[in-house]
């Protein structure tokens, strides 16, 4: 069985196909954990999670490309949500240098006092560092008391920051990019192994060969899968069976 640790879900694309879940479940791909974006995917990603218990797991956090003026009336959104119901994670949340850096010193504060929720709360954090990774990881080693776990979602960074973050006690997420030529990921997994990767999709986003340029969605993790398990050396099986193992250590029993 196969868990994909980060899934948009509820979004336009995937909601409009009934049997989104339906396949990823046939696929192997048993659980689902839905990154939330801002107050805007709150309502939807919940009735999912309502509608599929044993399958979809929410998190609660605001996403950094969702940071602007207002944001301090989305941190208090996401501090009552966090107040009054279960969540795996706090996330997903991080910097982004990529698409606009407008507002990269609130960027940075919704990081920061996001992290101190997850402490609060004891959660791990799911960390999107888009063009930002360097700086994710001094975030990420200045907050860590010991008691700080999460994963850096999207991982497609050097062989030195990976054994960084494995440092930190986080782990990677690996998703469809690992399929790409070209993109790196397989020298790096090569070298660290699985005992810091965790699979995910990102879908809708960055569909894995032979999807490349279509629409995502969690039941193409077994590609992802048989990917890293071809540069190790083992089945799709194995890769499957360690993540699905790792993905419980960090976010506990789905």
């Amino acid at each position: 069985m196969f868990t994909d640790t980060h899934s948009h879900l509820y979004d336009s694309k995937l909601v409009a196909d009934p049997l989104q879940i339906p396949r990823a479940i046939e696929a192997g791909v048993t659980k689902m954990l839905m990154p939330n974006c801002d107050s805007g995917t709150i309502e939807v990603m919940l009735e999912l999670a309502t509608q599929w218990p044993e399958n979809c797991f929410p998190m609660m956090g605001l996403h950094p490309t969702y940071v602007k003026e207002d944001f301090h009336n989305e941190l208090a959104i996401v501090k009552e949500w966090l107040a009054k119901r279960k969540f795996v994670a706090v996330g997903e949340i991080g910097l982004d240098y990529y698409w606009d850096i407008t507002f990269k010193a609130q960027q940075l504060e919704a990081f920061e006092t996001q992290i101190d929720l997850a402490l609060e709360y004891n959660l791990p954090i799911v960390i999107h560092s888009r063009e930002s990774t360097a700086d994710c990881i001094e975030v990420v080693r200045r907050k860590q008391n010991g008691n700080l776990k999460g994963v850096f979602h999207c991982f497609g960074g050097t062989l030195e920051e990976a054994r960084q973050i494995m440092e930190l006690g986080f782990y990677m997420g690996i998703g469809g990019v690992v399929t790409y030529k070209n993109s790196g990921l397989a020298e790096v997994i090569k070298e660290i192994g699985l005992t810091h990767l965790i699979l995910e999709t990102d879908a809708p986003y960055l569909a894995p060969v032979p999807n490349r340029g279509k629409r995502n969605e969690s039941s193409y993790i077994p590609f992802i899968a048989q990917k890293i398990g071809d540069l190790l050396g083992i089945s799709a099986e194995e890769v499957g069976k360690v993540t699905t193992v790792n993905a419980a250590a960090l976010f506990g029993t789905l």
